[in-house]
Order: C-alpha cells, then sequence, then structure tokens
C-alpha cells in the first residue's frame, strides 16, 4: 500500500459566532444604563455616528386586546409588531378607566398613556416578595438634602471640640476608620502604631468623639452603641447597664434570666425592653445613606378602555442614533489612500450594523414582554395568588426564540405596570403541584400565601411548619414541610418556636 499525499473534500455543519454577533448578544442583555455607556463609547470611536436629539424618538408598542394608543413604529424596515391577543376577562379588579374613545394622556417618560386615575400608585417587589408602595412617593430632593455628608460633619465637630493638632490628627484617622453604620472597624492598636502615636492618648481622643453627634457614633459594638445613647440621654444607672451588658439574653428571649441578673420587677423590664428599643443600633445611616435610586422601567405597559393591554418601550431608555450622510458624502470626496478608504467602510459597515442592532433589540424586548404580559394576565388582574408558573421554555416556544435569547432579554429589564414596577425576572418561577395533582401553582404565589398566614396568626396559635403544610394541603396547594421552611427563610421570618418566644414572653 502507497504511503502519499492526497486532496479530500469533505462536509461538516459548525456555528461560527462573527464579531458583529457577539456584540449583539451582548447588547440584548444589557440594562438601560450599561446601553447609554455602550452608545456614548461608540458615539466616540466612530466619527460617522451622530445622537439624533431633534427628532422625537421611535415608539415601539404593542397592543392586547384593545385599539393601539399612540403612534406605530415608524421605522426603516418596520417590523409587524401588531400582534393582537385577547383581552382576557372582563372583571378587572383595578381602576375604572372610562369608556370615551378619547383617553385623558399623562407623561410617563414623553409617551402618551392613559390616565391611572386617582389613588394609582407605584411599587417595587421587596426581596422577601412583599411590595413597598406608596401614593405620591418620596420627595427625593428632600431626602438628599437630608441625608448630608457625615464625615464633614463629624470634622467640623471635631475642629471646635479638639484644640490640639495632633488630637485632630489622631480624630481625622479614626473618622476615616468608621463603617456605613457609624462603628469602628479597625482596633485602636492599629490606629495607634500606624500614627505612632501612644495608645492611651488614640483611646482618651476616641472618648472625645464618642461623645459627637450622632450618638452612639464611633462604638465598637452594638452594646457600647447603646450604652453611649443611653449616657447621652442620662439613663445609664447601674441596672441599665447590667442590661446592655447582657443583650444577647434579649435577643433570645431569655426574659427571666435577664430579670434575674438585673434584679428588678417585671414592670421595670419591659420599661428597659421599650427604652432600648427606641435606640438606633446604626447611628450613622441617617448621614450614609446612599442616594435614593429611580428604577427607569424599559417598558411601560397601560391598560386600555376596551380592557385590553398596550405595551410600549420606553423612549427614555431607548438611544436613538443614526448615520450622518452629509459627514460621510463628504470624506467620501476626500478620502484617496487605500488605508482611508478601509478605514470609512469598516466604520461605516459598523454604524449600519449598531443602528440595525439597535432597532433588534428594542423589536425583541417588546416581542418577550408582550408574551410575559399574555401568560401572567391573571397576575395583572387579580394580584399575587394569580401569578402562574412560567419557565422561559414557556416564552420561548410561544415566540419561536431560543431560551437564551429570553433569558438575555428579561436580564435588568423592568416593566412599570398598573400593579407596580417590576423586574421581569419576578414573572418566573417554578410550579408545584396541586393537591388534586391537576394544574400547578406559582412559587412566588405560594411564598406570598404563607407570609400572609404567619402575619395573621396569634400569638397564642403561632403556625408551625407541619401547620402551614396542612393549610396550604388544604386550599390545594401540595408542597413539602422543607420547601415551606425553605420558603419561609427567604422571606426571613424565624422559625414558630422564635415567633412563639418573642409574641409570648415569660417572665
Amino acid at each position: 500500500m502507497a504511503i502519499g499525499p492526497r486532496l479530500d473534500l469533505r462536509q461538516s455543519q459548525g456555528l461560527v459566532i462573527t464579531p458583529q454577533l457577539q456584540q449583539a448578544i451582548k447588547l440584548l442583555q444589557m440594562s438601560s444604563v450599561e446601553l447609554t455607556t455602550y452608545i456614548d463609547q461608540e458615539l466616540e470611536s466612530n466619527p460617522l455616528l451622530e445622537r439624533d436629539d431633534a427628532v422625537e424618538a421611535e415608539t415601539y408598542a404593542d397592543t392586547m386586546g384593545g385599539e393601539p394608543v399612540g403612534d406605530k413604529p415608524q421605522s426603516a424596515d418596520p417590523a409587524p409588531l401588531d400582534r393582537a391577543a385577547p383581552g382576557g376577562d372582563e372583571d378587572y379588579d383595578g381602576k375604572d378607566y372610562g369608556e370615551t374613545d378619547d383617553p385623558t394622556t399623562d407623561t410617563m417618560g414623553g409617551v402618551a398613556a392613559e390616565a391611572l386615575g386617582a389613588g394609582a400608585y407605584s411599587a417595587v417587589p421587596m426581596p422577601n416578595g412583599t411590595m413597598a408602595s406608596g401614593g405620591e412617593g418620596p420627595n427625593l430632593d428632600r431626602l438628599a438634602a437630608e441625608a448630608g455628608d457625615l464625615r464633614s460633619y463629624l470634622v467640623q465637630q471635631l475642629n471646635l471640640s479638639l484644640s490640639n493638632a495632633t488630637d485632630r490628627l489622631i480624630g481625622l484617622a479614626l473618622i476615616e476608620q468608621l463603617d456605613e453604620n457609624g462603628y469602628m472597624t479597625a482596633p485602636l492598636e492599629e490606629v495607634a502604631a500606624q500614627l505612632g502615636a501612644p495608645l492611651d492618648r488614640v483611646e482618651k481622643v476616641l472618648g472625645e468623639l464618642q461623645k459627637f453627634d450622632p450618638p452612639g457614633i464611633f462604638a465598637r459594638d452594638l452594646k457600647e452603641c447603646m450604652k453611649l445613647q443611653l449616657i447621652e440621654r442620662d439613663r445609664l444607672d447601674p441596672v441599665m447597664e447590667k442590661f446592655i451588658a447582657n443583650l444577647e439574653l434579649l435577643g433570645t428571649g431569655d426574659l427571666k434570666k435577664l430579670r434575674e441578673i438585673c434584679a428588678v420587677s417585671i414592670e421595670d423590664v419591659q420599661d428597659m425592653i421599650a427604652e432600648v428599643r427606641a435606640l438606633d443600633p446604626k447611628p450613622a445611616l441617617r448621614f450614609e445613606r446612599a442616594a435614593d435610586e429611580t428604577i427607569v422601567p424599559d417598558i411601560i405597559m397601560t391598560p386600555l378602555a376596551s380592557s385590553g393591554w398596550r405595551i410600549e418601550l420606553n423612549p427614555q431608555t431607548l438611544p436613538r442614533v443614526l448615520i450622518n450622510q452629509s459627514y460621510v458624502a463628504e470624506v467620501t470626496k476626500v478620502v484617496s489612500s487605500k488605508d482611508e478608504k478601509q478605514f470609512l467602510n469598516e466604520r461605516l459597515q459598523a454604524a449600519n450594523w449598531l443602528v440595525k442592532a439597535l432597532q433588534q433589540r428594542a423589536e425583541t424586548i417588546l416581542k418577550v414582554s408582550t408574551e410575559i404580559v399574555k401568560q401572567q394576565e391573571g397576575f395583572f388582574r387579580h394580584g399575587i395568588t394569580h401569578l402562574k408558573p412560567l419557565i422561559l421554555r414557556d416564552v420561548s416556544t410561544a415566540i419561536e426564540m431560543h431560551e437564551s435569547t429570553v433569558s438575555r432579554v428579561t436580564t435588568n429589564k423592568f416593566m412599570e405596570t398598573p400593579r407596580g414596577v417590576f423586574d421581569l425576572k419576578y414573572f418566573f418561577s417554578q410550579g408545584l403541584p396541586s393537591a388534586s395533582g391537576e394544574g400547578t401553582t406559582s412559587s412566588e404565589s405560594v411564598r406570598h400565601r404563607i407570609k400572609s398566614m404567619i402575619d395573621l396568626e396569634k400569638p397564642e396559635a403561632v403556625l408551625s411548619d407541619d401547620q402551614l403544610v396542612d393549610l396550604l394541603k388544604a386550599e390545594g396547594i401540595d408542597v413539602a414541610r422543607r420547601t415551606v421552611a425553605k420558603y419561609r427563610e427567604s422571606l426571613n421570618i424565624p422559625s414558630s418556636v422564635q415567633r412563639r418566644r418573642a409574641k409570648s414572653p415569660k417572665f
């Protein structure tokens, strides 16, 4: 058999991800803030691009079960965005939006939308599944003005209280050691060694700083923080000092032993408990509070008078960029070398790709959001108890997209609805089987039901996890005890033993 070189032809399939496709995937999962930063970078690096601020942004919108409110998308290559879906039940338990064909408009990010009526609210889902809502919302300007700067406030007191330059230097070093709660984060020995100062002098300066406002600042632990505030109130007597020294007994609920240590009556212990609970365990938070972040929704969902929904993208989160055709024509006339022409072609291709990618991103987000609203319509009409189990595959199958695409679209995206502002991931949850074996219940609604049961329990009838399981099964929800315990812990709810001890203290 002869051995030699030869040529063979073979056919094979492979997936090649081009740089443009990689960037498109990255663009899809960006939040609005990340997208704005990315667009700014592209505008700096590509002279052929310009931001279109003079023209009103395109409106990407979809309607479900009603006539559209506002303009249709006006793009160079419009996609079919009028995917109508049934509006659902007629017994929507929200506000009365009227029957007129000329709805009152409200400025929601510059987009015309039907008025939500008096009493409209906004809410944000909390980590434990509850909702924080309010009527007119907080006055952000007032909160920012009240927060102030803790460091400047302490330095001002330092300059007024300490006249010695060395003591001021030590005081500045101690101020830098405060954490966000107002506690000292480093041992005094380390601070003294770093400054080359005697330990007793550092302790003396710390004692002066602990007299500063707010009371409890510069404490080294919770007990010292409580003591400093009680000293400021002139309430640190020997009995209260014993109470603070054994503060951990209050946390465990062993009030009988605490009463024996303090050698006081039941009424005195109750008074001391009330006094300690009135203190501030984190005195610096009122100053070092992070600025209130306003969530700008990517999708705006509003009800229609015809009992349907309108879903549209917020133009505030859709940066609009255009190719400066006049500049392209002007530059094309003057370029002569091969390298210059190649650079111009590359920049023009990149600009064209970015414009198309932004349009595709907007259309994909709208398509996914519309399907989520369709799948979870019971939640929007009736509340958390009607939240359906939903996984990425359900949405991807309905809109004929890959699960990874749906996952990227729902990352760091928010939707404003009549029930509040929600992360798109909030609408996805696993299902728990029903007791009858027919259908499933959303894990999020089960978590909400567990919290409601515990909130309504009486001190003499605290519900154990086994009792919660029985109550849920009576409602047709088949759930294991360990699942109930896991949901309860995710809501930061103590066990039944701890709740019983806290609600029924024994002296």
